[in-house]
């Protein structure tokens, strides 16, 4: 809850950078390191490097970034101006349940992928202990 947090800034300069103003936003839209990258057309390890605070978009990208994460750009920036609700405020609504679904979704099928990945595993093994035993 809202009350649980400090009375703070979250987004501000003081409070957070440019990486962790981008990370919200994205996460916010419900977007991925890499599907952004994609809308960008740019590589997975530029956005990664934006988010981390190794780089900085130049000045065209910060446009289409404020554009596409729904955020103003002196937010983005800044901290002030139009961004994203911080951590605490439960402001939760109908926009947020498609998003939370496809996450679910994409995590429920690398579940699998990974499960599939421990039973070939699991195989390799056994048939390696047999022929040794």
């Amino acid at each position: 809850m809202a009350g649980d947090l400090p009375d703070i800034d979250w987004y501000g300069a003081e409070a957070s950078t440019f990486g962790d103003r981008l990370a919200a936003a994205r996460d916010h839209r419900g977007l991925s390191r890499q599907d952004l990258a994609k809308r960008l057309r740019v590589k997975l390890s530029t956005v990664e490097s934006w988010e981390d605070d190794l780089a900085e978009p130049r000045a065209n990208r910060l446009n289409m970034l404020a554009e596409l994460l729904g955020v103003s750009l002196p937010w983005l920036l800044t901290g002030e101006g139009e961004g994203v609700a911080p951590p605490g405020d439960d402001a939760f609504g109908p926009d947020d349940i498609e998003p939370m679904l496809a996450e679910m979704r994409q995590i429920r099928a690398e579940m699998l992928r990974f499960a599939n990945r421990v039973s070939v595993l699991e195989k390799r093994l056994r048939q390696a202990a047999q022929e040794l035993g």
